[in-house]
């Protein structure tokens, strides 16, 4: 009796052990149907759709986190970030922006992939070692307010915002997240320390209103509380379709100048993905001419770097240029995430405050 009850008490105890052990493993993961984690940085209202198609097109379940507008894709980034240091959670990275794909990238947490469509985009905006993929892009433009500004006075550069004129009546986006800050790194790289931080010292000097992001820019500049100001394309034609009196600017676009920069999504596979052949399908879908026409013929209106991608329709598309349109901004955006740790301590003594 002694030993079938010794024999009970071990058998329960190794039950309970392979639990705990199966649980450290991961081996969770395996069980039930494929599915892939994807932590999404572009708008719900416009990724979910896709995802959901993705979902029912390959009986994969699609599992995701999104960002949220106060902390836009530094908190999806760090939160990648510290779960590396314990198990990697997430698949795959779905950015609305550049600098912080890169910065995963330099601290060796992104898996070289080979999705069948990234040869369709122009090598600027992808990895030269195949670990993030960029498509889908909006270009950082001016929004003005047309019953502000007369024809005459209509800005053309982001130097505009400099203009004693408009001391004070002029927005951008905090400059330490989101695209905005992928911008003023851009700007470091492109004009070089001195005259970046002229521009940045200028903008304090003329007061620009520093706002809490760029959909704050545009819908105070067709609200007419500010004349115009920095934003993304995205957010400055929904003011448009909407009906208010604003028109965009690509600045610095003619030949000669500093040329308009365009930021791309990106597409990111982690290393250490609990589910890496979903994440791969799921790669090459996103990288599709049909998905990057979706996301230009839709409401953010987000610009086509693909190869294939067809002439845009609707409303949207006599406001879309692309960069082989207007003169871009050149940016080797592997030399940016670089500068980003001395430009951010910079950023944040001079805006983090507003």
């Amino acid at each position: 009796m002694f030993f079938h009850h010794a024999e009970f008490r071990i058998n329960v105890g190794l039950a309970k052990l392979a639990i705990v052990l199966c649980c450290f493993a991961g081996c969770v993961r395996t069980t039930g149907s494929p599915q892939v984690v994807v932590y999404a940085a572009l708008d719900r209202e416009f990724s979910e759709p896709i995802l959901k198609d993705f979902e029912k097109e390959t009986g994969i379940r699609v599992r995701t986190k999104f960002d949220t507008e106060s902390t836009k894709t530094v908190g999806l980034t760090q939160q990648i970030i510290t779960e590396s240091k314990a198990r990697t959670r997430c698949d795959l990275f779905w950015n609305n922006e550049i600098l912080n794909t890169l910065r995963l990238d330099e601290l060796g947490l992104l898996e070289t992939t080979q999705p069948t469509q990234a040869k369709s985009f122009p090598s600027e905006f992808r990895s030269s070692e195949n670990r993030w993929f960029g498509f889908a892009a909006r270009a950082r433009v001016l929004i003005v307010n047309t019953n502000v500004v007369s024809a005459e006075e209509m800005p053309d550069s982001i130097y505009s915002l400099l203009d004693p004129k408009w001391k004070g009546k002029v927005a951008m986006a905090k400059p330490l997240f989101g695209t905005t800050a992928s911008h003023a790194v851009c700007l470091f790289e492109t004009l070089g320390e001195v005259k970046a931080k002229e521009f940045f010292d200028g903008l304090k000097n003329n007061e620009v209103q520093i706002l809490s992001g760029n959909k704050q820019v545009a819908e105070d500049v067709a609200s007419g509380r500010v004349a115009f100001g920095l934003t993304d394309t995205d957010d400055a034609i929904i003011e448009i379709e909407s009906g208010f009196p604003v028109r965009i600017v690509y600045p610095d676009s003619k030949p000669g100048e500093l040329g308009t920069l365009f930021i791309p999504n990106t597409i990111s596979v982690m290393r250490n993905s609990p589910n890496p052949e979903a994440a791969q399908r799921l790669a090459d879908y996103l990288l599709s001419a049909e998905v990057e026409q979706r996301l230009a013929s839709g409401k953010s209106a987000q610009i086509p770097l693909h190869a294939d991608g067809k002439e845009v329709v609707g409303s949207t598309a006599s406001r879309i240029q692309r960069p082989s349109d207007v003169k871009a901004m050149e940016v080797d955006f592997a030399r940016v995430v670089q500068r980003w740790g001395a430009v951010s301590v910079y950023l944040k003594k001079q805006f983090a405050g507003n």
